[in-house]
């Protein structure tokens, strides 16, 4: 985002992008990830789950406005990621696919 502002602003970009750049950069904290292991999952958290064929997939608690920057991200305001924040190591949640996976790690 940095870079794409940077960008805009040397060439005297005005837009409604340009604008939108400046509020989220001029909004940023930083998060760190919970330390070590944690029985309950919290925003920045990264969570594995595994369905009942031992398949595993991981994601990780970010704002909408980092979703591009985090391989297999997920918003803190989606339903997978309400449904995660709302759960600890050990729950089983329902995906919207209708799987019903496991909670197994959360870093």
């Amino acid at each position: 985002m940095q870079a794409e502002l940077a960008g805009s602003w040397a060439v005297g970009d005005k837009s409604e992008r340009t604008t939108e750049l400046k509020r989220i950069l001029g909004s940023v904290k930083i998060v760190e990830p919970p330390d070590g292991s944690s029985k309950s999952v919290s925003f920045g958290a990264t969570v594995t789950l595994r369905d009942p064929h031992d398949k595993t997939e991981t994601h990780t608690i970010v704002g909408v406005d980092e979703l591009d920057l985090e391989p297999d991200a997920v918003s803190w305001i989606s339903p997978l990621g309400k449904a995660l924040l709302a759960s600890q190591l050990g729950d089983r949640i329902t995906l919207e696919d209708g799987r019903t996976v496991k909670m197994v790690k959360i870093e």
